[in-house]
Formats: structure tokens, sequence, C-alpha cells
């Protein structure tokens, strides 16, 4: 179980980059439009900069949609591993069985 001040402080990162995601997204192109001048590029490239550092969205972390664990997270499901393991082995995750060879 991750720490709640992690779990919170990841919510409010996903608020902000989906505040600024369409502002992002509009700046990212201008400011790499050919048809723009060199200066109304670096303009565009200094409105990114200004923006929140936490908007962009590399600094989002995936985590278990159940207890918030940030490591080996399995994408598929939104689980952990261990999440995983204990909700496939419970029969909780449809079409997934423990293989055995």
């Amino acid at each position: 179980m991750a720490k709640k001040s992690k779990i919170a402080r990841q919510h409010q990162r996903e608020a902000t980059v989906a505040r600024y995601a369409e502002r992002r997204q509009e700046l990212k192109k201008a400011s790499v439009n050919p048809h723009l001048t060199a200066q109304g590029r670096a303009d565009a490239m200094a409105a990114l900069h200004a923006l929140p550092r936490d908007a962009s969205p590399v600094r989002l972390r995936n985590r278990d949609s159940a207890d918030g664990r940030p490591r080996g997270h399995v994408g598929k499901f939104g689980l952990s591993r261990v999440s995983f393991r204990q909700a496939a082995l419970r029969g909780d995750l449809p079409g997934v069985t423990k293989s055995s060879w």
C-alpha cells in the first residue's frame, strides 16, 4: 500500500495534466511549425516552458488502481504484479488462468 500523500499527489498531477493538455498540444505544434517565423516558434516554446511543471504527462506514474503501488505495474489490467496475482488466483480476472507445464 502506497502512502496516502503519494496517491493524493498523483491525483493532483492527473488533474493538472488534463487541465493543460489542450494548451500544451497547441504550443507544441506551434513550436515546430515550419510556417511560423523563428520568433513565433520561440514565443511558443517560451509559453510552453512557462506552463506548470506538473502539466507534463511524463510526470505521471503508473500506479496500482487498488492500493497505489508504483512498481510492477501490469498495464492491461491497471494492477501491480502482486494485486494481479491475487486477483487471478481468486478468479476475479476473466480469462486469466495460472499457467502450468
